[in-house]
């Protein structure tokens, strides 16, 4: 879910668009997958020693891929993939965490509304105000959020508070690799966002939680989310978006958290009520309405 933005290419191949957009429905599908696999895996070991294994197997096999472009980035393209990076950490930080409080289910619904909070990020910092269809999408999406989360009692549940922070978080990287990502090798700048992730992980991990030997699960789910969710899906988007552009791209990685609903289901038995299936499909609706309704701004 790392590099949203990339390369579009001058000429855009209808044979070659029609397979990325195939593999990128693949992409969301890996993407998906991770949520069951990561709660599952967290309630094994710290949340924090998990991202460090991800993100160190991710960072390694990245930078063996994209060697020349990270090698080519230079010191201000280090510093748009550092800057870049503390906020994919931050998206990762709060969805791993909230993970532990929250249906894998709930957190894949909650984690697509960074293609809300995208267009409201850019109209601050990019000076690019949200149109009709964002300001629309915003709204649905926060019915959504609240029928799937707010409890009967009228609390919203603590997980789901907390990946609604990695939304936030992922929405900004979207901004930042906006703005950075034309400058810079798209490849390379993912390269160092993984770094930069491995790091404060191990970093966190090391400081304040007690590690744990990982059993065999728990190292299935890190070569699942490091090397496939991870280091294989990030190429593959990188090479997808020479040939899509950027909305089209992330009106197809929206079908992730539909993704991450059906894997829940068939992996750990998950259930939604029915008023929680109404609020999902009012955020997909959200997320849908935000990226396909014309936009003044399109370069997002």
């Amino acid at each position: 879910m790392s590099v949203r933005t990339g390369a579009r290419s001058a000429r855009e191949r209808p044979g070659a668009a029609h397979a990325y957009a195939i593999a990128l429905v693949g992409v969301a599908a890996v993407w998906g997958v991770t949520f069951p696999v990561v709660k599952d895996a967290v309630e094994r070991v710290p949340p924090f020693e998990f991202l460090a294994l991800r993100f160190t197997l991710a960072a390694v096999v990245s930078s063996a891929i994209f060697a020349r472009q990270l090698r080519g980035l230079g010191r201000d393209g280090l510093a748009a993939g550092l800057l870049a990076g503390l906020t994919l950490f931050a998206g990762y930080a709060f969805r791993t965490v909230g993970l532990q409080y929250t249906r894998a289910s709930n957190a894949g619904f909650v984690t697509g509304l960074f293609v809300v909070f995208a267009p409201l990020f850019a109209a601050v910092l990019l000076r690019r105000p949200p149109g009709l269809g964002a300001t629309a999408g915003v709204a649905l999406a926060t019915i959504g959020l609240a029928l799937l989360s707010i409890t009967h009692h009228f609390h919203v549940r603590k997980g789901d508070a907390i990946v609604l922070f990695a939304a936030m978080s992922f929405g900004l990287q979207i901004v930042l690799l906006a703005r950075f990502a034309p400058r810079h090798s798209p490849a390379g700048l993912a390269a160092v966002q993984l770094w930069v992730t491995a790091v404060l992980s191990g970093i966190w991990t090391f400081g304040g939680e007690h590690l744990r030997a990982p059993r065999a699960s728990v190292w299935m789910a890190v070569v699942v989310t490091g090397l496939f969710a991870s280091a294989l899906a990030f190429t593959i988007q990188t090479a997808a978006q020479r040939h899509i552009g950027p909305t089209r791209t992330a009106v197809i990685l929206t079908s992730e958290p539909v993704f991450a609903g059906l894997f829940a289901y068939l992996l750990l038995g998950e259930r939604l009520t029915a008023r929680g299936w109404a609020g999902a499909g009012l955020i997909l609706a959200g997320m849908l309405v935000a990226e396909l309704t014309p936009r003044r701004a399109e370069r997002l």
